[in-house]
């Protein structure tokens, strides 16, 4: 779905500009007046839209950045959804249900998505390895800091024995 579309997107937009044009619209001047990244025309909008979702498509169906790519689907399915599926503007009691259908379906999509991109097959998240990892050498610099304590008093121990001997030896030679 998000594959083909999105080819279909980048390769041939003009069909879809009259169908996202309220919701470029929209985005437009919501958005445009923040940043001069995003273009403002409708077409050029539909196509970055399909870009991406081809893009993502590919990467999650290949399994490579599952996350990010399960993150860039959604943002992409809202605008979509919303310019292809407002069910509520439509006043045919048929073609309203088959719109509700197909909004529902995608706002399902969307749930989905969120859940792989929050996904870390069973991992815990970097964070938490960092914190695991960090508590880890930190026990293992205590222990080897105790050691070597250990090891530092059994020589300072040895050093005041051999000192001792000497000095008692030296006293025994001494008249």
């Amino acid at each position: 779905m998000f594959v083909s579309g999105g080819y279909n997107a980048v390769r041939h937009p003009a069909p879809l500009v009259p169908v996202a044009e309220p919701v470029t619209d929209r985005v437009t001047s919501a958005i445009g007046r923040r940043t001069s990244l995003l273009p403002e025309d409708p077409e050029s909008l539909v196509r970055l839209n399909g870009a991406v979702q081809l893009g993502a498509g590919l990467l999650l169906a290949l399994g490579r950045a599952p996350r990010l790519a399960s993150a860039a689907l959604a943002v992409t399915l809202v605008p979509t959804t919303l310019a292809a599926h407002s069910f509520w503007t439509i006043e045919d009691p048929e073609k309203r249900a088959a719109q509700r259908v197909q909004f529902l379906k995608n706002a399902s999509l969307f749930g989905g998505l969120l859940i792989a991109a929050a996904d870390t097959h069973g991992k815990p998240s970097l964070a938490y390895r960092t914190r695991h990892a960090s508590g880890h050498a930190s026990d293992a610099v205590a222990h080897q800091a105790h050691a070597a304590a250990g090891r530092v008093g059994d020589v300072a121990g040895s050093a005041v024995e051999s000192v001792t001997d000497v000095v008692e030896a030296a006293r025994k030679r001494l008249p």
